[in-house]
């Protein structure tokens, strides 16, 4: 029995240790390759610093990684969007993919934005949100709409259009998806959030 016993709490154990490796961990600076020296150039020169987060994961496809970067250079910062509806569909995105350290970096910044921490709260708990003003409940149905469904319905897509123009139904997606894109390449590579940070509630796992 106590064989038994060890034998399940080394398991555990391994299982955790398992879990709390990065599968692509970061490329040291001295190893960096040309064509990695080139990316890191051009992401500091867009972003003022260092590849970082999920930025510095991708450089295992340097190219890739600073065609992500000019994407969300500008579905972050120049979209149809403030920056308290942008980050607000981020939440959404990272809550719906179970993406703990796109929520970790983005939920700080979604309430310095304004987003009221009520509503954080209701979608890291998996319920809709309640008394969101009109433009939250335009953006959480499209957002949720596309990530749940794979599609927009009709009246969620014309009140999306009546309010914020094809631009914005087209910025929204694109926000969406871009952030979907980060999550999915995050959950792959077991991205770890720093230690003693909160992880999202597990839903389905």
């Amino acid at each position: 029995m106590k064989q038994i016993c060890l034998l399940l709490i080394a398991t555990l154990t391994l299982s955790k240790l398992v879990f709390a490796q990065t599968r692509l961990p970061e490329i040291p600076i001295d190893q960096y390759t040309a064509e990695q020296k080139q990316a890191v150039q051009e992401f500091e020169a867009a972003r003022k610093k260092a590849p970082w987060g999920p930025f510095a994961m991708l450089m295992h496809s340097p190219q890739l990684m600073n065609n992500a970067r000019a994407m969300g250079d500008y579905l972050r910062y120049n979209s149809a969007f403030n920056s308290l509806l942008s980050e607000f569909a981020i939440l959404i995105t990272a809550r719906e993919w179970t993406q703990d350290y796109e929520w970790y970096v983005h939920y700080p910044i979604a309430i310095k934005a304004g987003l009221r921490p009520a509503i954080a709260e209701a979608l890291k708990e998996g319920r809709r949100p309640e008394d969101m003003s009109e433009d939250e409940s335009i953006v959480y149905d499209f957002t949720i709409e596309l990530q749940r469904y794979k599609r927009v319905s009709d009246v969620t897509f014309a009140k999306t259009e009546k309010r914020f123009g094809k631009k914005g139904a087209i910025d929204l997606a694109g926000i969406a998806g871009y952030y979907t894109f980060l999550a999915m390449e995050m959950n792959m590579a077991k991205y770890q959030i720093p230690a003693g940070a909160e992880r999202l509630p597990r839903f389905h796992e």
